[in-house]
């Protein structure tokens, strides 16, 4: 599993798309909130159209955490199982790229050291 193709790219991509995604959904649940104010301040009852949306945010919060999570760990165990990384300092960088910079880490590291790597590999 750590040497395929399809999660060394799920991995890398799938914490950006899904934080991407969040936003815009945060962004449409927060103007639909403000163009249907009106309607909230002159009812009787409470208004449960606000409080809908937030279920389907929170889910997608909860998965890009999960998501988030694996990735973190699947290259943790990526870049220490990486022969090139033993030599220098670089596995401890990698890492705690990893850990700071958490999404944009991942994608950093799947293009320098594994697709780079992977294509040098072709050349030679």
């Amino acid at each position: 599993m750590i040497n395929s193709k399809f999660w060394q790219a799920f991995f890398a991509l799938a914490p950006i798309i899904i934080f991407i995604v969040a936003f815009f959904g945060y962004l449409f649940f927060v103007f639909s909130i403000l163009g249907n104010l009106r309607e909230f301040e002159d009812a009787d009852v409470p208004p449960m159209e606000l409080l809908a949306g937030i279920g389907t945010f929170v889910i997608t919060i909860l998965f890009a955490v999960i998501i988030s999570l694996g990735s973190l760990i699947f290259y943790i165990v990526h870049a220490v199982q990486n022969p090139n990384l033993r030599e220098n300092n670089l596995l401890l960088v990698w890492i705690l790229l990893f850990i700071f910079a958490n999404g944009i880490g991942q994608l950093i590291y799947w293009i320098i050291e594994i697709v780079n790597k992977r294509q040098q590999n072709l050349v030679h």
